[in-house]
């Protein structure tokens, strides 16, 4: 099987390149395993390309293994580059080697030790190296389910749609405005605290749009989490007759994840998704609209600010290992835990989702998938469906 070795050297501390040098390529050559082509991406968009000169130069095209030091944003691009491809593609099985800011992927499928800020120094190399180690050994491979988000523009504007197909998350309202926001602090702030910063500058804003949460063809309905029995459950509004679901905004906080249950190694932010896995290709959505709190009657900019210590005590709860999803409004609307009142977090399994947004709220346009940003033009939509490609095609990742 041919084996490239890719890796960013400007993603996340800049350390790519010398880690793969240090640990990953000696590793590789004591177990017998043969670097056919070691490339550095150049600019932007790169990786796809790299990806397909190897295919083109090798004839051995049965499936193809990339080592892949980077982050999360790499990965984005190499699948959005070969899904665009007209020839017939392989399987491509890839080796995680983290290197970016949040490595939400990795962090997933190999989650850290709760000790992982006190690990030794051989400690924290050994942990980037798991899935190398599990290529090594042949080990166990996952199949990456996709979310293919297109972004339609109104039909007067006679444009084609956008495409966009993310391995790790597709949102809107927070925390496509944190993503957003959080570009221009790159070189200042490298680290996760970029998104922070860009969180505090947005936390104020409610983003009003439309939504309508679609079924998994298995499923047949939508589905929603229920804290009394911890588990999902059929969402009140889905039904036989209509199994779709309508939400009326606004929104504060709007993610879709697939294949991962974090988006950083400790914002647990979808948290079944790996510990009760769904049976078909799914979205968990996380949904949190400020009008279900009793306390709040009207969407005005004095409870938009009185508001904000309630978002961070709910995006707290994701940073507590995911307890967020069992959170309750009371009768006056105090967060608790327990109880028979309103979900805080509307917690989603279903197969994928429509975002309408309202066209004065330019905020609300934003679409991020896998840190890239979009903007849905007026009068236009996001549509978000979840698939997983055929047995052989598509991508494996080492686990």
């Amino acid at each position: 099987m041919p084996l490239i070795t890719i890796y960013n050297p400007v993603c996340g501390d800049r350390s790519a390149q010398r880690f793969v040098e240090q640990h990953v390529l000696p590793l590789l050559a004591e177990h017998g395993k043969t670097v056919n082509t070691l490339a550095p991406t150049q600019h932007a968009g790169h990786a796809g390309p790299l990806l397909v000169d190897f295919l083109e130069s090798t004839t051995d095209t049965g499936s193809i293994t990339v080592v892949l030091a980077s982050g999360d944003g790499t990965l984005h691009e190499i699948i959005n580059h070969l899904s665009l491809q007209t020839r017939t593609m392989p399987r491509f099985h890839f080796v995680l080697v983290p290197s970016g800011t949040a490595n939400a992927l990795y962090s997933s499928v190999f989650p850290p030790p709760a000790d992982s800020e006190s690990a030794s120094d051989d400690e924290k190399v050994e942990y980037k190296l798991q899935s190398v180690r599990s290529f090594i050994n042949s080990g166990h491979t996952i199949p990456l389910t996709l979310a293919i988000a297109t972004l339609s523009a109104p039909p007067s504007a006679k444009t084609r749609p956008q495409v966009a197909v993310s391995s790790v998350v597709v949102s809107a309202a927070l925390h496509a405005s944190i993503l957003h926001d959080s570009e221009a602090l790159r070189e200042e702030f490298p680290g996760i605290e970029r998104f922070k910063i860009a969180a505090q500058k947005n936390s104020t804003k409610w983003y009003t749009s439309y939504v309508k949460l679609l079924p998994a063809p298995g499923a047949g309905r939508v589905q929603i989490y229920d804290p009394s029995v911890k588990a999902f459950v059929t969402h009140p509004d889905s039904d036989g007759d209509d199994p779709i679901v309508d939400l009326d905004g606004p929104f504060a906080y709007f993610l879709s994840t697939v294949n991962v249950d974090r988006l950083e190694p400790k914002f647990r932010i979808t948290p079944l998704s790996r510990a009760l896995p769904p049976d078909e290709a799914s979205c968990e959505v996380v949904i949190v609209r400020p009008l279900r709190d009793p306390s709040v009657e009207w969407d005005t900019k004095e409870a938009r600010e009185s508001w904000v210590s309630k978002l961070w005590q709910i995006m707290g709860g994701a940073y507590q290992d995911g307890v967020h999803i069992d959170l309750r409004y009371d009768e006056k609307g105090k967060i608790v835990t327990g109880g028979e009142g309103p979900l805080v977090v509307e917690y989603v399994r279903c197969g994928g989702w429509e975002w309408i947004p309202d066209d004065i709220d330019e905020s609300a346009h934003l679409l991020c998938s896998d840190g890239a940003i979009s903007q849905i033009e007026k009068g236009g939509r996001a549509v978000c469906l979840a698939a997983t490609p055929k047995e052989d095609a598509g991508f494996v990742v080492y686990v």
